[in-house]
């Protein structure tokens, strides 16, 4: 599911007072309520808007939510702290829906449902105010807004033993990376729920009484050789922990990301510029690899696009050795040409 970042959905800073979230609210609301703006991309904001007011204008859900971190972008790949994945939202009992004049609009996101869930039952948070409750839109000039909740608990899939507790990242590496035999340093963002309390506001050592525990980790992993793209690593006892301490696995899905290299195996593939007398004529050029400094020979007549290989100059091999290096050659003209090198070139342009 995609992160979503409240605080841009109402256009205020993540320091706004309470006056100023209901104000930004208020303010939005007018303008996108469905009574007022008949657009169907309105009526999607309005839905947007009314979420995250139900999150910043509960101090409970706000402390929460703002406990992940404020780096997230929106948009952003989120994975729900393990605990809060199994909250059921989407239907039946429990869960909240939007009603305008008889017309129904749905519920609550993913991303609500999978944080909040919880809060959202009977009792759950004294201070959930559910939706528009309290809010006056007798300014609006008469718009009519009503707001049905049906049921009044949550309904959550029981928590096992048997849970999935493994977690899987995506794991983006370099070529230098593949080359090293010395392990990488893996960093990450590790959510969890919290065992000591079940969140809700109250005092808790271990979480702030927010019910999620947020913390970086970091992890020495060693790659294989000849390693390819979609390949698991498996890291076991790296994943989540349930409330009995069982520890689940963490794979980390290889994708090779480098902006100097394309990695295919254990084999590279090298941009080398040249210029169009170069290519005409031959040259040496040095190139920089992983395994230090190359001069090598550029023959005359060389296209653009074709390739040179370089035995044993790419990544080690499962059997022993290196695969190659393929240097691929690119015609490029110079940034400046003097007015005698423009001259030239409209000499030969006359004789071709």
């Amino acid at each position: 599911m995609k992160y979503k970042d409240y605080y841009d959905t109402l256009g205020i800073k993540r320091d706004a007072t309470e006056a100023e979230i209901k104000s930004a609210y208020r303010k939005m609301a007018r303008k996108y309520h469905p009574d007022v703006n008949k657009t169907k991309e309105a009526e999607e904001k309005f839905k947007e808007i009314n979420e995250a007011y139900e999150v910043l204008g509960d101090k409970q859900k706000r402390s929460r939510y703002d406990s992940l971190g404020a780096n997230w972008q929106g948009g952003a790949d989120y994975t729900p702290p393990p605990g809060f994945e199994n909250f059921n939202f989407g239907g039946g009992q429990g869960y909240q829906q939007f009603n305008f004049n008889g017309q129904d609009m749905g519920g609550f996101s993913d991303f609500f449902s999978s944080l909040f869930g919880d809060m959202m039952g009977a009792g759950a948070s004294s201070g959930a105010r559910g939706g528009f409750s309290g809010f006056d839109f007798g300014d609006m000039g008469g718009a009519q807004q009503a707001y049905t909740r049906r049921g009044t608990s949550s309904r959550r899939t029981s928590q096992t033993k048997s849970e999935d507790l493994d977690v899987t990242k995506t794991l983006n590496v370099t070529a230098k990376d593949l080359f090293s035999s010395d392990p990488i340093t893996v960093k990450f963002n590790d959510m969890r729920k919290c065992t000591q309390c079940p969140g809700g506001g109250g005092y808790c050592q271990a979480c702030g009484g927010t019910g999620i525990i947020n913390e970086n980790k970091s992890l020495k992993v060693k790659l294989p050789k000849e390693v390819k793209e979609g390949q698991k690593i498996r890291l076991k006892g790296e994943g989540k922990v349930d409330a009995y301490g069982q520890k689940g696995d963490l794979y980390l899905i290889i994708t090779p990301k480098d902006s100097e290299y394309e990695i295919k195996g254990s084999d590279l593939t090298k941009e080398v510029e040249i210029t169009p007398p170069e290519a005409v004529l031959g040259c040496k050029k040095e190139i920089q690899t992983l395994h230090g400094k190359f001069t090598i020979k550029i023959p005359a007549m060389t296209s653009t696009g074709k390739s040179l290989r370089l035995k044993e100059l790419g990544l080690p091999k499962k059997s022993g050795g290196f695969g190659n290096l393929n240097a691929k050659i690119k015609i490029v003209l110079p940034e400046k040409l003097s007015q005698k090198e423009i001259d030239l070139y409209k000499q030969l342009l006359k004789t071709s």
